[in-house]
């Protein structure tokens, strides 16, 4: 009993400190090194103080810090067997949110859970990448080509989606479809049935156009004609583009930026943050930025490929796409190429909810890195 005592402990403390080793600690360094990029910058939107911005998020990122490294040290089995009832819990915080969420940004899209107020629409989208994951699991090469086969896919993405955009959220909605048909697509689904499906949704817009509410007319008309109102509807995008060509190829200085420190420009701590990294760092800052996104993604893309079981390689390839989506569509958003639809740049713009999505997913990402070789159940059914 003795040496039960005295030597089962330290078995299991030995596990788990290989299991940190293990880790790809120059990715997990690079995860820091981004957000170290928005403390920076949201010093520098406040006018050179840590307050009230870049001290909170620095406090933020330090508990999304440890749950990722706790995420990644769990053994993937024990994610599989959670996906389903992670989506069901996602659901049910969804349906929370209509009936006692709080209002803010022209829509009820939070939970104040006291210390903070988490956003249940970000944690769906690591949800729905993980459910399908786990329902493609194990489905051969033909089963998962069926047409049969996406009647629950699309249950597990529309579901959530719906419940999203009558918040009103219509960019996050986009965002979990475009996660959802990424692992649907890399499941094996047939390329002709996509080119379909986008070919129905452009022929749908003429219709579509007629459910939007008015704020979401004015960002696809200021999209289109930003100079047709640069005082109104088109102010943001206006002062995003000169802010963002008045950087140059070096940038104007840290806190030097003349946009942002005179606040012309709206929204800087969070939606058009990049455009204030652009402004005081310059193309070079800019590009040397989304060339660690580049890094850390790509990485999660390899994981995902390299990964011996099918619902490791949907959720790592899943989820790196899912941030992939992140990343593009507000740096093509400050830049005027898409409508403005408010997704911050994770670990960068001022917000817990989409850091706390990032670190969630990357912890996945990384438990998959960790336990890419091990075999799951063929229906991937309990732990086995």
């Amino acid at each position: 009993m003795g040496t039960t005592r005295m030597f089962g402990p330290r078995r299991v403390d030995k596990s788990l400190v290989q299991r940190l080793l293990g880790l790809n600690w120059g990715i997990v360094f690079l995860n820091i090194l981004i957000a170290c990029v928005g403390f920076a910058i949201l010093y520098s939107v406040a006018g050179g103080e840590w307050d009230p911005w870049a001290s909170t998020q620095a406090v933020r990122f330090g508990g999304a810090f440890v749950l990722m490294l706790v995420i990644a040290v769990i053994d993937i089995r024990y994610w599989m067997a959670f996906a389903y009832p992670a989506w069901g819990i996602g659901i049910a915080l969804l349906v929370l949110v209509e009936v006692m969420g709080a209002v803010g940004m022209g829509g009820q899209r939070w939970l104040d859970i006291g210390f903070m107020r988490i956003q249940p629409s970000e944690l769906m989208k690591i949800a729905v990448v993980l459910a399908l994951a786990r329902y493609f699991h194990g489905r051969n090469y033909s089963q998962s080509r069926s047409l049969r086969s996406l009647v629950i896919p699309l249950v597990l993405i529309f579901l959530p989606v719906a419940l999203v955009v009558i918040q009103p959220d219509l960019g996050t909605g986009i965002m979990i479809i475009a996660g959802g048909a990424a692992v649907i697509f890399l499941a094996g689904l047939p390329s002709w049935l996509f080119v379909v499906c986008f070919l129905g949704v452009a022929a749908a817009v003429p219709v579509g156009w007629q459910f939007l509410r008015d704020y979401q007319k004015d960002r696809v008309l200021t999209f289109l004609n930003p100079e047709s109102d640069p005082l109104g509807a088109g102010y943001q995008i206006t002062q995003s583009k000169i802010a963002l060509g008045s950087g140059g190829m070096t940038g104007k200085g840290f806190l030097e930026g003349t946009q942002s420190q005179l606040n012309f420009l709206p929204e800087m701590k969070t939606d058009f943050i990049f455009t204030v990294l652009a402004e005081e760092f310059g193309l070079v800052g800019a590009v040397s930025v989304l060339a660690l996104y580049g890094i850390v993604l790509t990485y999660g893309l390899l994981i995902g490929i390299g990964c011996r079981n099918q619902f490791g390689r949907l959720l790592a390839a899943g989820l790196s796409i899912s941030l992939f989506l992140y990343v593009f569509i507000n740096v093509a958003m400050v830049m005027g190429l898409m409508p403005v639809v408010g997704v911050p740049l994770p670990m960068i713009s001022y917000g817990g909810s989409a850091m706390l999505t990032w670190m969630i997913a990357y912890g996945l990402i990384l438990s998959v890195a960790t336990h890419r070789h091990v075999t799951l159940a063929p229906k991937g059914s309990g732990l086995g």
